[in-house]
């Protein structure tokens, strides 16, 4: 049987990661409480087991341990464990809020999940070093053939021979035999079945450009019976460009070469479900922190409290957009030809909406709008008319890549340089926000939550 060992892998893999999650729990504890003999016991008994279960169920949907040699990497396997351990620690959250734990040690969980991930790391880290030196030295390697002989089928073999720590063993190439490719063969496609077999090979790859259909199809279906891979090798090297996107149209696949952005649909999803649980979450939860931001701005100036301006979002729709008002009444008409906020010396602004502004609570009402679908938590920031204008005369291109994405309550542009002055600074703002649609990512927009956060709690919010 081929690969009798790597079957191993899944199973091991799974016992380590519930060692490492049990060690950083009972390690934790210890480091704690100081003692270890009353970990079983209510209530820390339950919390264990809840671990444990997550854990399992965490495994079973997202099976984060099958992949590819290719994504067999250091740096891919901490990133995904991270991922799964911030999913992990969401759902400890909503548990403890569910059955009201507040007798649980929060510098108990905080050190358990840093045991767990430096634990899960090195063994990641040490794991991938391992197999690889393993697999440079000639064991748990794959065998391969490429059929179709070009400059195609050159590249995949160079960029196996440059890496060898992947275990790809090469054994030849395949084609139709003619006087200029005749010496660097193994064989014709007459000697393809009986050479798999024989050499028990465990991929075949297929260069498009050089072959018929009917010799792929001859290919796959053998596959099965022959036990063997098949990875068919398209050259789109010079003409392929970023959004590039697959189509069905029933069972034929249709290659989408748009310049235009593709919106991934699965990381549109989880974000669409991520806003409408947190929004939905701050708003309940964060309901008197509003009421008595409402009362504040109120008693300190006449007018609303709530101010409503139209704004640009995704693919130009425009929609209202709400935040506590940080100016005087009818301030935001311009004054001696200022339309933008001049930072704290403006007039306009409150003693209270200066505050507000600099710790970013004004912006709070947005997840109003993002319950609605009109913004998301991360996005760049919506813009009003005269933005619009202004951007669409200095930077029509880097202007309307932005409308691609959903606008969002935080962006890279509102964490580094804050609210612009002038259109010299809302181009600079808009630098750092062309940088999302490319980068837009789970962990990327915690990253941008988390740096709006700190914003907050510092009040240094431009």
């Amino acid at each position: 049987m081929k690969h009798r060992y790597s079957i191993l892998f899944f199973p091991l893999h799974v016992i380590i990661d519930f060692l490492s999650l049990n060690v950083g729990f009972l390690g934790a504890y210890w480091i704690k409480f100081h003692e270890i003999e009353s970990v079983s016991e209510y209530p820390y008994g339950s919390l264990w087991a809840i671990f444990n279960i997550i854990w399992l169920i965490e495994i079973v949907l997202v099976k984060p341990y099958v992949y590819p040699r290719q994504l067999f990497k250091s740096d891919h396997l901490v990133k995904q464990l991270v991922v799964l351990v911030f999913v992990h620690v969401g759902v400890i959250a909503i548990y403890w809020i569910a059955v009201k734990g507040y007798y649980y040690s929060r510098e108990h969980l905080v050190i358990a999940y840093a045991i767990f991930l430096l634990l899960g790391s090195l063994v990641r880290i040490g794991g991938v070093l391992f197999l690889q030196e393993y697999r440079a030295r000639g064991y748990n390697h794959r065998r391969y053939i490429v059929v179709g002989y070009g400059k195609l089928a050159k590249t995949i073999h160079g960029f196996y021979e440059a890496h060898p720590e992947m275990g790809f063993h090469f054994y030849g190439y395949f084609d139709d035999q003619s006087p200029e490719n005749g010496e660097f063969l193994q064989g014709s496609y007459q000697d393809l079945p009986a050479y798999i077999k024989e050499n028990r090979i465990d991929c075949v790859y297929c260069c498009m450009p050089y072959m018929d259909n009917n010799h792929i199809r001859t290919i796959v279906d053998d596959a099965v019976e022959s036990d063997y891979q098949v990875k068919l090798l398209v050259d789109f090297r010079g003409f392929l460009m970023r959004g590039t996107s697959v189509e069905y149209h029933d069972f034929l696949p249709v290659l989408n070469l748009s310049s235009q952005v593709i919106a991934d649909f699965r990381i549109s999803f989880f974000k669409r479900a991520f806003d409408i649980i947190f929004s939905s979450s701050m708003l309940i939860l964060g309901s008197p922190i509003f009421l008595i931001l409402a009362a504040i701005t109120k008693f300190t100036s006449n007018g609303p409290v709530i101010f409503a301006q139209k704004r640009y979002g995704r693919l130009g729709q425009v929609f209202t957009i709400y935040k506590f008002r940080s100016m005087y009444l009818s301030s935001e008409k311009s004054i001696d030809g200022l339309q933008h906020s001049q930072g704290e010396t403006d007039p306009r602004i409150t003693p209270w909406g200066g505050f507000m502004r600099r710790t970013r609570l004004d912006e709070l009402p947005q997840f109003v709008n993002v319950l609605l679908g009109q913004m998301s938590i991360v996005g760049p920031r919506p813009l009003a008319q005269y933005d619009v204008d202004a951007l669409m005369e200095e930077v029509p291109t880097d202007f309307q890549k932005i409308l691609t994405v959903k606008p969002g309550i935080t962006s890279i542009g509102q964490v580094k340089f804050g609210y612009a002055v002038s259109i010299e600074e809302m181009v600079q703002r808009l630098r750092y926000d062309l940088l999302y649609p490319e980068r837009r990512s789970f962990l990327f927009d915690m990253w941008i939550i988390a740096q709006t956060v700190r914003v907050m709690l510092q009040g240094r919010g431009k």
